[in-house]
Order: structure tokens, then sequence, then C-alpha cells
């Protein structure tokens, strides 16, 4: 019985006839499942004859009785996940500014920019769920020309990029995690601001606060940080 590897993609919607080296050979009906196992296809007849046929794997389509058929897989997906982490320490002399809200304490965040841990994890959320760089990499410390940048200026880069990418916010769900101040007063003036950085309506940006029960150096209120994962959908 003859048995037939395929690895090309997609596999026809019929059976049709391909020729090759002057012999005929014929598709599977794709309702049959194939094993595929290498690169190269062989079919054997019931006599003694063999003949293969490669295809490489640099391929980028085969011309099958027809039009060429696109074998590149496709890089677009209907919805992409990220997620983010930042962590800052807390300095005397320094504003505490979350989501771009200035929130009063006695200290605040050490950091070659504005130090916003919140915008910085967002957009290192958005930058991973497009298999970007991370918030480091695009604008590194080592720049002078971000010194003490707003972090609004990070987030709106990272907006623009993902809309030239065709994706836009599905959902976002964001945990701070600070000993103190306590953000309850704060926690809709910041939802709202980071929902019109993003461009998002405010019933998909969602906020939690959380303390560290006095553990290490988030707990001894000696850091801040913040986790976000964020969901990006296919415009």
């Amino acid at each position: 019985m003859a048995t037939h590897f395929y690895s090309f993609s997609p596999i026809p919607a019929k059976p049709i006839t391909q020729t090759i080296h002057n012999k005929s050979i014929l598709l599977p009906n794709p309702r049959i499942s194939t094993p595929r196992h290498r690169n190269n296809f062989v079919a054997s007849s019931s006599s003694s004859s063999t003949f293969r046929a490669s295809i490489s794997p640099a391929a980028t389509s085969v011309a099958v009785d027809g039009p060429a058929t696109s074998t590149k897989p496709s890089k677009s997906l209907p919805f992409r996940v990220g997620h983010g982490f930042d962590l800052h320490r807390l300095e005397p002399g320094y504003p505490l500014i979350i989501g771009g809200i200035n929130i009063p304490h006695d200290r605040g965040c050490e950091a070659h920019s504005d130090g916003d841990v919140l915008l910085h994890c967002v957009v290192d959320a958005i930058l991973g769920a497009l298999g970007l760089p991370d918030i480091g990499q695009i604008f590194p410390d080592s720049d002078p020309k971000w010194k003490g940048a707003a972090s609004s200026v990070f987030i709106k880069e990272a907006v623009r990029l993902m809309h030239e990418a065709g994706y836009e916010i599905g959902n976002l769900d964001a945990t701070l995690i600070l000993q103190r101040p306590k953000l309850s007063p704060h926690k809709e003036a910041i939802k709202a601001n980071l929902s019109e950085l993003l461009g998002a309506d405010p019933s998909v940006v969602n906020l939690k606060a959380k303390t560290h029960e006095r553990v290490d150096s988030l707990g001894e209120n000696r850091s801040i940080a913040a986790h976000t994962v964020v969901l990006l959908m296919r415009k």
C-alpha cells in the first residue's frame, strides 16, 4: 500500500492531480488526516518504481495545477496578551506620581524619568503583547533626553505602536503594590487619566491596590511595584 507524507499547507479543498517527473499523483481528501513528519514526501506504487519530490523549507509558495498558494504563516492574530512589571525605590525629595497623578506623600520614586511605576508597567505590557523590546530598550535611562520626562510620553508611543500594528485595547487589569499611602481616594482619578492616555473606555480599564503586609522593601515603604495584564484585540 502506498504511503504519503506531505509538509506543505494549506491542503486543497478537494483531491486534485499534480504531475511530478511525468508521473501523476492524487493528493488526499482534506478530511483524511495524514501524518506530518518531514519536509519531503514519498509516493510508492505497487511496482518497483519510486519517485521523490522535494519541497524546500524556505519556499514561500507551491504551484499546484493553478495559481501559487502561499505557505507563509500569518502573523496577524485575533488578539494578543501582554504582562508588565515595574518596581521603584521610594526616596525622600521625589514626587510620587502614579498613573500621571501626583499623590501626596513624603517619598517618591527615584528614577531617570518621573518614575511613574504604573505607566511604565502598562507600557511594558503593551510592548510585550506586540512582541516588541521593553521600555528600557526603547527609552534607555542612559539617554539624557529622557531625564525627568513625563511617562505619558512613553505610553503615547506604546499606544501609537499598538494602533500601527492594527490593535486596540480589549481590556487592562493593573495591580499596584505599596504599603503607604492609601490609594483609595485617588483610584478614580488614576483610572480616568490612564483610560484617557490609552484612548480606552474606562469600563475596560481596571485598577487594584494592595499592601505588602509589612514584608520586605514594599511592606517597609521603601519601594513600590505594579503588575499589568493587557489584552489587545485586532481592529
